[in-house]
């Protein structure tokens, strides 16, 4: 058994020969693997690094993240401010609370990315660098729109392509067409629902512990390719 090596001087490079079951690699080829593990860890990070980026509010839902814990539990709301939230989508959305609990419902209903693309979209309004703005706005794209995002949303295909043509120039209205989709569908598929919810009858003191609370998800609701909303039958 040998095991022969070649070398080409021309090319400096060092070429293996199988033989008899025996191979001799390269420095370049034993390192492969973990330039590879390398790689994907540097990827993972950075993934996670465009989520907690996106994930915050600013003003009236400043620090508000869904995947963030908070303090918020039924002993320091009253009822009488839970019951506010009841009143509309919008005087819900008003309340760094309710917020925070209808974006734990979403989570139940495994949607809570619609939450985070909206307050994702306010934040981004909110930027007057124009440097800032192209970053913040690709990786929005990137998290929320793209085909391949980890928390792709729920828009129409001609949506989704204009923003794709806009983001190389993006404006602070770039996202307003798909936030405005989003913005409905949980006003009117999962707002609704949240109000019958486990989690928001304990905060109004209308239903007691122990009950079962039933997941399932909220894409009901689809568009076509006009935009317009059509609701499906759930397999839930």
């Amino acid at each position: 058994m040998e095991t022969l090596l070649f070398l080409f001087p021309q090319f400096n490079y060092m070429a293996p020969k199988e033989e008899a079951g025996f191979k001799m690699f390269c420095p370049e080829d034993l390192q492969a693997p973990k330039m590879k593990d390398d790689t994907s860890r540097q990827k993972d990070k950075e993934r996670k690094s465009r989520l907690s980026l996106f994930l915050t509010k600013s003003g009236s839902h400043e620090n508000v993240s869904p995947n963030k814990k908070t303090n918020t539990t039924p002993s320091n709301i009253s009822p009488e401010a839970a019951l506010q939230w009841s009143d509309s989508f919008e005087e819900l959305l008003k309340h760094s609370d309710g917020v925070e609990n209808f974006s734990q419902f979403l989570r139940t209903e495994f949607s809570e990315e619609n939450i985070e693309f909206w307050l994702a979209c306010e934040e981004y309004k909110t930027i007057d660098s124009e440097t800032k703005l192209l970053s913040k706005a690709r990786c929005i794209y990137t998290v929320f729109i793209d085909s391949d995002a980890p928390k792709e949303v729920n828009i129409d295909y001609n949506t989704k392509m204009a923003i794709q043509k806009d983001i190389a120039k993006p404006t602070k209205s770039c996202f307003e067409a798909a936030q405005t989709k989003v913005y409905s569908l949980m006003k009117k598929d999962s707002y609704p629902r949240f109000l019958q919810s486990d989690i928001y009858l304990r905060l109004t003191k209308k239903k007691g512990p122990g009950a079962t609370m039933f997941r399932r998800r909220s894409r009901s609701c689809v568009f076509n390719e006009r935009g317009e909303a059509t609701t499906e039958p759930s397999a839930w």
